[in-house]
């Protein structure tokens, strides 16, 4: 008669040699759940100022917009030169925030993939060939 059966039949799931070690190994202590939830919500907050950012420059970047096509109106009916200045530094101005939205996202997206920038390769010849 082999172990864990009676009478030809199963016993139930706890007896045997091996019954418990694969429950015992699957579930990670809890330390290690801890530490991971508080890396986690750490690796979260360093991403707060670059979301914050991206909000802002958005929301500048729409209100530039619309500026811009405020002053556009007014440039075609009054054809002052100052309304024209004030389409182009607005116009700028919402390029510029685009522009810092896009860095501010490619940034997080660096985080949250993990890795990192590559680095400039080294000049070859050392120290006596820069001379």
């Amino acid at each position: 008669m082999e172990e864990g059966h009676i009478d030809g039949e199963r016993s139930d799931a706890s007896a045997g040699r091996h019954a418990g070690a694969r429950r015992d190994a699957a579930a990670p202590p809890q330390d290690h759940v801890q530490h991971h939830d508080q890396h986690h919500q750490r690796s979260r907050l360093r991403l707060l100022p670059l979301v914050a950012g991206i909000t802002a420059s958005a929301v500048a970047w729409g209100y530039l917009v619309y500026l811009a096509i405020d002053f556009g109106s007014r440039a075609r009916t009054s054809g002052a030169a100052s309304d024209w200045a004030f389409l182009a530094l607005a116009s700028v101005g919402a390029m510029a925030c685009l522009f810092l939205g896009l860095l501010l996202a490619s940034r997080i997206l660096q985080r949250l993939s993990g890795t990192t920038p590559p680095t400039p390769p080294r000049p070859r010849g050392g120290r006596r060939a820069a001379r």
